[in-house]
């Protein structure tokens, strides 16, 4: 993780201490169960909690010290445990495997972090709703392939992102909700030596379902379903990031960044105000995406289990989820102080002399008899004049002067095919389905 790119709540999940710390949870929980099932002296469970109850400081300098002897993290935890709680502490770990603990623990990091996520979202979700209802009728020009299509509402293209990312939610709520499971089943998951009421006291306790068959680990396919959807968030992130980059286009200057006092936009060029935060969003979707393919790769381990993923996991489970929270958070400020400028809308909307009405004018010469062929040819010749002209003539005045279309079309009837209204009749419609609930 970059320090540049980080929250401290996300980052918190991550960290050494916070990691070790539902190692123990898990190992007194499962010590607990078997302290229930009779496996275990009670007393060994009571040690346990009892130094916990401390608030003792894990001292990761002295795990990491044993560990450069043993070559086994998890070994390593249960030594210094040991050496803190005494002689009960010989009770932890009864039947279990080192992945039973790393599992199960990894699974709490990300359903944290996967709360957090969605707190974000939600965030976005309510700012996106804000200005999309401010700029609900503000008339702005839909573009496909980068050219003038028809007339849009800067409020319909937010109510688009609102939906994208209400589906995001949706998808999260359902990878968190996939990813929830413990293992506590033992060597290569037969529970041979670990009672299955142990795995489902200790899933009970920290909010985890039992995984159904685990072999020695969790199955990941869950955890590439995780990234895989993070990988989707950022995605959505970025498209909407790079259409405020495109909007911020000198020549277009629709909307941009808000630009504070005394921020400068270049070394070099005094007048630039550039995108920077948009930018800086498209390259965090890259790195956020980056984890995708890696967790997709750890599904295939060997046989029962194989430590293959566990280095990638250490980067992807951090990284990703590090980064797509600040992200997160960056695209809500950028939304929060997007400037909008209804006045270079119009502006530009009008640019190309009404090309943008074409279609009405087609389809009512095609209802008023003219084959759809022809009318096609007589509305784009007018329309290669406006276009060649760079919009300096009026596709109105045109067809009102062309008397194959003006046999087909009165004046007044033309003049209508021009009323810019008709294109937002059904705004409300639209928000009622993305803004109902």
């Amino acid at each position: 993780m970059v320090p540049r790119y980080s929250r401290p709540e996300m980052t918190a999940i991550w960290s050494p201490e916070t990691r070790l710390g539902i190692w123990f949870e898990i190992e007194a929980h499962a010590t607990e169960a078997l302290a229930d099932l009779g496996v275990v002296p009670r007393a060994a469970a009571d040690a346990l909690w009892k130094w916990w109850a401390t608030k003792p400081v894990i001292d990761v300098a002295a795990i990491d010290a044993i560990e450069a002897v043993t070559k086994h993290d998890v070994i390593a935890f249960l030594t210094w445990v040991a050496e803190q709680v005494g002689d009960k502490a010989r009770y932890m770990h009864q039947g279990m495997t080192s992945s039973d603990v790393l599992d199960t623990a990894l699974a709490i990091q990300l359903v944290r972090a996967a709360d957090i996520l969605i707190a974000d979202i939600d965030k976005l979700l309510a700012v996106l709703e804000r200005r999309a209802h401010e700029h609900k009728l503000t008339p702005t020009i839909g573009r496909s392939h980068g050219i003038h299509a028809e007339p849009v509402t800067f409020g319909l293209k937010l109510a688009q992102a609102h939906a994208e990312f209400a589906r995001n939610r949706a998808r999260l709520i359902a990878a968190r909700a996939d990813i929830a499971t413990c293992a506590i089943s033992g060597a290569v998951g037969t529970f041979a030596n670990i009672d299955p009421r142990v795995e489902a006291h200790v899933a009970a306790k920290l909010g985890l379902t039992p995984e159904p068959v685990s072999t020695q680990v969790i199955p990941r396919d869950r955890h590439a379903m995780f990234f895989a959807t993070l990988g989707v968030i950022a995605s959505s992130i970025e498209r909407l990031a790079t259409e405020i980059r495109h909007l911020q286009r000198t020549e277009v200057l629709e909307a941009e960044e808000y630009f504070s006092p005394g921020q400068k936009g270049s070394s070099a060029m005094p007048h630039k105000r550039n995108p920077v935060l948009t930018e800086n969003l498209t390259g965090l979707a890259r790195m956020v995406r980056s984890a995708v393919m890696p967790a997709m790769e750890n599904v295939a381990l060997w046989h029962e289990r194989d430590i293959s993923h566990s280095s990638v996991e250490r980067y992807i489970g951090p990284d990703a989820t590090i980064t797509l929270d600040f992200a997160l958070a960056r695209l809500t400020g950028v939304i929060d102080k997007l400037l909008v400028y209804p006045e270079r809308m119009r502006k530009n909307l009008d640019r190309m002399g009404g090309l943008v009405h074409s279609q009405r004018v087609l389809l009512a010469l095609t209802q008023a008899g003219v084959s759809r062929e022809d009318a096609y040819a007589l509305v784009q010749r007018n329309a290669m004049k406006v276009w060649e002209s760079d919009g300096e003539l009026s596709l109105l005045e045109l067809l009102k002067a062309d008397p194959q279309v003006t046999a087909a079309l009165s004046v007044a009837e033309l003049e209508d095919k021009f009323d810019l209204a008709y294109h937002f009749a059904q705004v409300d419609t639209i928000f009622e389905r993305v803004f109902r609930s």
